[in-house]
């Protein structure tokens, strides 16, 4: 694995760099697909995404090194097609209850490509390279309490519920954990 592209069974999760985030939220997608070497639905990013993005893209600006822990395109390798997209909140430290050395994991999988397992094979691999390559023990995830299909998910990969939290944009939201 490397810090550009982890590769998975049936996934690439590729790095979004600055410049493709740029291309995305700025509709140049023609741009963001060369970048990206992948097709992006024609409807994505959307409103929430663009919104979504641009935080992402003001991290990555405000401090280069966060770059690798931030957004990663989901990308189906037998079709050159981006499914959705997973990264951390920001580099260890980064997370929603401010834990030393803790990353905090979030993920997408676009609605047509739900129910596949891309979720979980994303989420594992995301793990597997911050354990591995980076040397991250402990790990974050929120989901709010009605998401079951990300419920499961956090607890086939082992996490714990350690908590409840108010988000500003997503509301209550469940806190887990999983030490490695």
């Amino acid at each position: 694995m490397d810090a550009f592209v982890i590769r998975l069974e049936r996934l690439d999760l590729v790095l979004l760099s600055t410049a493709c985030v740029e291309a995305l939220v700025s509709a140049r997608r023609e741009q963001a697909e060369t970048l990206l070497r992948a097709a992006i639905p024609a409807w994505w990013p959307d409103e929430h995404d663009v919104r979504f993005l641009r935080l992402r893209l003001e991290q990555a600006n405000r401090e280069p090194s966060a770059g690798e822990w931030l957004v990663r395109g989901l990308v189906l390798r037998e079709r050159s097609e981006l499914v959705g997209h997973a990264g951390f909140h920001g580099p260890p430290g980064v997370n929603g209850l401010r834990k030393s050395g803790a990353v905090e994991l979030g993920y997408t999988v676009f609605p047509s490509f739900r129910g596949r397992g891309y979720a979980g094979e994303a989420a594992a691999g995301l793990i597997r390279w911050a354990r591995d390559e980076r040397g991250v023990c402990t790990f974050l995830a929120s989901v709010a309490p009605d998401n079951e299909a990300s419920l499961a998910i956090v607890r086939k990969l082992g996490f714990l519920q350690v908590g409840e939290q108010l988000d500003d944009e997503d509301g209550l939201e469940l806190v887990f954990q999983l030490a490695t």
